[in-house]
């Protein structure tokens, strides 16, 4: 008879198998966890480099600002009026004697009218007083000689009756000695108003003449307040402002335009506060007009900072090129201090003095590059000190690497 035979179970086939797929999964996913991240690629033409360097180093500081006038006139009112006529116009070259513009004022014509003629009556009043007094000294002159002679003849008929008394009577000789006596009296009084006179026309034409000097300054004052109506440069120059229009009120000391010497200019640039703590007056500088590069050195900083920056005067010591103009836009670059020895490189687009910034050094003749911490030293408007974490000799990425802050290793693609 036929023998029924039972087939064989799988199932330890089966967790066999089971067994094996979860041991080469676990495998599998050790060996992956063993092998590093492969490293992303930058692209070299993205970036920029710098070779670490040994030597000299300038700390400079950089300021954006502009050109100004050295020598700047202010050309003001000198008296109240109405605009007349403009003559001049912005641009225009000014000598001494420039007209800009002109003023009338009726008032101030009629104070001058007033003025002359309060000094023509003064005037005509000293010729009447010099007259006067002359006319009573001559008088008084007259009176004197009169009175002396007078006297005189007393005295010589007195001493003829003192000759031939017994034929003069006693009442007739006291009566010419009376005379004579009066008439010596007299003539000292006649002598002394004449002095009197004489000293008192002095002070009197002075008095006179002190008030005729007085009234000729103050014709002279409105003759000037006259003449100030023509409105005129009063120095070598280019007018740079004259904005006033006819018809316009312009009241003492109303700025009525600006004059410059375009020749003599300087630069004011304004530098950020953390950095102008170090600059200092005298200091030597260059200015960028774009065009050339001129020397000059700190002549003023302002005391006070504004908006996180601190205005700088740079008084420039080399000739200005030809078409510089006021307020053309310029860079100024301070020279604070000179480093010697030092390592450095060019500046980064992150870090500041005297920290510590991650930065990627290259590696394998630039197939690659690495992270490394830099602490930084001194910093410049385009170099920093490498105090550590660098050689002299490294090349190191400039260029904004932020992209890549999770990875201490990239691969630079060429």
């Amino acid at each position: 008879m036929d023998i029924v035979l039972e087939p064989k179970s799988k199932k330890g086939r089966y967790i066999g198998i089971a067994v094996a797929v979860v041991v080469g999964l676990a495998a599998i996913t050790w060996f992956m966890k063993s092998l590093e991240p492969a490293a992303p690629s930058v692209d070299a033409a993205i970036i920029w480099t710098d070779t670490v360097k040994r030597g000299p180093m300038l700390r400079q500081v950089r300021g954006t600002g502009y050109l100004r006038p050295k020598d700047i006139v202010y050309i003001s009112a000198e008296t109240a009026g109405r605009v007349a006529r403009v003559v001049a116009e912005p641009g225009l070259v000014t000598e001494l004697e420039t007209l800009l513009l002109e003023l009338t004022n009726p008032q101030v014509e009629l104070d001058a009218l007033e003025q002359q003629r309060q000094l023509t009556v003064a005037e005509a009043a000293l010729v009447t007083l010099t007259n006067s007094l002359e006319t009573g000294v001559l008088n008084q002159r007259i009176t004197v000689n009169r009175v002396r002679n007078q006297y005189r003849d007393a005295e010589r008929r007195l001493e003829a009756f003192n000759e031939v008394q017994e034929e003069v009577s006693r009442l007739e000789l006291e009566r010419t000695q009376d005379e004579v006596n009066e008439l010596k009296d007299r003539l000292e009084i006649e002598e002394r108003t004449l002095r009197v006179k004489t000293e008192g026309i002095e002070l009197q034409l002075a008095a006179q003449q002190s008030q005729i000097e007085r009234l000729q300054e103050l014709v002279e004052f409105h003759n000037r307040r006259l003449e100030s109506m023509n409105v005129k440069a009063g120095t070598s120059g280019v007018v740079r402002e004259l904005n006033l229009e006819v018809g316009q009120w312009v009241s003492p000391g109303q700025v009525l335009g600006v004059i410059i010497q375009p020749g003599r200019l300087e630069a004011v640039v304004r530098i950020p506060e953390t950095q102008a703590k170090d600059v200092m007056l005298g200091q030597e500088a260059v200015v960028d007009t774009r065009s050339a590069k001129v020397r000059g050195h700190v002549a003023r900083i302002d005391p006070s900072a504004s908006g996180g920056q601190v205005t700088v005067d740079i008084e420039l010591d080399g000739e200005l090129p030809r078409g510089a103009r006021p307020d053309q836009s310029v860079e100024g670059i301070v020279t604070i201090e000179r480093l010697d020895d030092v390592l450095y490189m060019g500046r980064p687009t992150v870090g500041q003095a005297n920290s510590s910034v991650g930065m990627f050094k290259l590696i394998d003749e630039g197939r690659y590059a690495v992270r490394v911490t830099v602490r930084i030293g001194q910093t410049s408007v385009d170099r920093i000190e490498i105090k550590q974490g660098l050689q002299e000799g490294d090349e190191v990425i400039l260029s904004d690497m932020s992209r890549w802050d999770a990875f201490d290793r990239v691969r630079i693609r060429k």
